[in-house]
């Protein structure tokens, strides 16, 4: 029976180096978790017979036999929902089987936030924040401060390493990165982007099945996310779902294995994945739900109204955090067959892998949820941030420095040889593979929209862009940052938003109306 409130939605809108001894698969087995070996996928996609000329491209500069670099970026993953990082509830075995091969940062930051954001320092190794000059494209619908394509003025990390020879490839299904006046492909030789998720304008949005948008709780109709509409072009996009491999994850992973077949012997190569799952809506196939969830009466909570969580009940709110665990399991599952697929073509041995968020999500958590700019508590602050060199070194070690987004780019650049553009101010995080360490932060400092955020060892702050409303935590008796104690420290208040945050942007921030 569909809703009259769904039926009338619906008609409205339709006016509008090394072989490992232990390897990931011995983890996966001893941990009790099966993986299943991925086909073939064809490389040989254009025959000889056709007239096509199969061989590889020639790479500019010479290189030749250098080594490869994965880039893994998980759109919301929660660095407290991964087993690696102490989560004992959500299976992620393959997230778990690389930070045990990787040098595992257990402070990573991003320099700024939400997404296009925190991708453009992942691509061009600069700072976002503090969001000065901030010039959003013509009909941009987000309205967020440093939320704009990457300048024209800087150098990509794709586009640095085309020019000494590598071959560069893409896969996304993040709607936010192909909207038509972005350009975070640059530099990239070959990109596919999956079109669908969550607002992308990708199918007719009265096409949506009235059962689909029935089944969602929708608290707020009017919300950008969570909202009617939202559902609606949601569940328009994916009307054609019939099996798991049709879920986003999949797809984009089953990509970037095809990618690694055509690229693994063309020479060098720099592939970038960038999926969003674990990111709302959550809807995953029912049996990864299951896994955290007895069952659910009612609409599915797929999605937050950011801000407080009173308008969910208890089961409601439980239930959110069983499709977003769901969620990531299946992303993780897909991450595992992608690494399934580096481990039969033998690329461990000669590629740096890195994976990383960038931000997480509040799911009950100090009475709100979803990622609000004014509410910067490690639910939505703690990143994971992993690395794995190719000879296996620091497998399995912490570091507790505050890595960031925009140390990617002189990561990667660090590990091969090649000195970054002076406009790269990121740290070369490879420097501890060989016993050294980057420049010194005794402290770090993030931006999100109007907000500011900083945290030393002893103490984490967050305030509005003008230093009020500031909310101080002792991280040695409050980890959690439950209990607000700003009113008793306004010298720590002032040290930290003085001395850190207004001394890291170089001055007071900027304004706009």
């Amino acid at each position: 029976m569909i809703s009259s409130r769904a039926s009338k939605t619906l008609r409205d809108l339709k006016g509008v180096a090394l072989r490992r001894t232990f390897t990931r698969r011995d983890f996966l087995k001893a941990a009790g978790v099966g993986t299943a070996g991925m086909a073939l996928l064809g490389a040989n996609a254009c025959s000889t017979e056709q007239g096509v000329q199969r061989e590889p491209p020639r790479r500019p500069g010479g290189v030749d036999g250098g080594q490869n670099v994965v880039l893994i970026v998980v759109d919301t993953l929660r660095k407290d929902h991964i087993g690696a990082y102490g989560n004992g509830w959500i299976r992620t075995p393959n997230l778990d089987a690389l930070a045990g091969e990787s040098l595992r940062f257990t402070r990573a930051y991003p320099e700024s936030t939400p997404t296009i954001c925190a991708r453009r320092a992942i691509h061009t190794g600069t700072r976002t924040w503090p969001f000065r000059n901030w010039d959003p494209p013509e009909g941009e619908n987000i309205s967020l401060r440093g939320w704009q394509p990457i300048p024209l003025d800087q150098v990509t990390l794709a586009e640095v390493l085309k020019q000494n020879g590598y071959l560069n490839l893409f896969v996304s299904d993040n709607l936010q990165q192909y909207k038509p006046a972005y350009n975070m492909h640059r530099g990239f030789d070959v990109w596919d982007f999956f079109r669908g998720q969550t607002t992308d304008k990708y199918r007719p949005i009265w096409t949506c099945p009235p059962e689909r948008l029935n089944g969602a709780f929708i608290a707020n109709p009017d919300s950008g996310t969570g909202g009617e509409q939202y559902f609606a072009q949601y569940f328009a996009n994916t009307a054609d779902r019939r099996d798991e491999e049709d879920w986003f994850a999949p797809r984009v992973f089953n990509r970037a294995s095809e990618f690694l077949e055509s690229a693994r012997d063309v020479g060098p190569f720099f592939l970038t994945i960038d999926v969003y799952d674990p990111h709302a809506p959550w809807d995953p196939p029912e049996k990864y739900t299951n896994m955290y969830s007895e069952g659910h009466d009612g609409p599915e909570p797929y999605a937050p109204v950011y801000g407080p969580s009173d308008y969910l009940t208890e089961a409601q709110l439980d239930r959110m955090n069983a499709l977003y665990a769901g969620e990531l399991t299946m992303m993780d599952r897909w991450l595992g067959r992608f690494m399934d697929k580096m481990e039969e073509l033998n690329l461990f041995e000669d590629t740096l892998v890195l994976l990383l968020s960038d931000h997480g999500m509040i799911l009950g958590e100090h009475g709100l949820v979803g990622k609000p700019h004014y509410a910067l508590y490690p639910e939505t602050t703690d990143v994971p941030f992993m690395i794995r060199h190719p000879e296996g070194r620091s497998a399995g070690q912490t570091s507790d420095y505050f890595a960031s987004t925009h140390d990617v780019a002189p990561t990667i650049l660090g590990h091969l040889g090649i000195e970054p553009p002076e406009q790269m101010t990121g740290q070369n995080l490879t420097t501890f593979f060989s016993g050294g360490e980057p420049e010194p932060r005794p402290h770090f400092t993030l931006g999100y929209h109007d907000h500011v955020w900083a945290r030393d060892d002893r103490y984490a702050m967050f305030s509005a862009d003008d230093g009020s409303d500031a909310k101080l935590f002792d991280l040695e008796k409050d980890p959690k940052m439950n209990r607000n104690i700003a009113a008793n420290n306004p010298d720590v208040v002032k040290r930290m938003y003085e001395g850190y945050v207004l001394r890291d942007a170089g001055g007071p921030l900027p304004e706009y109306g």
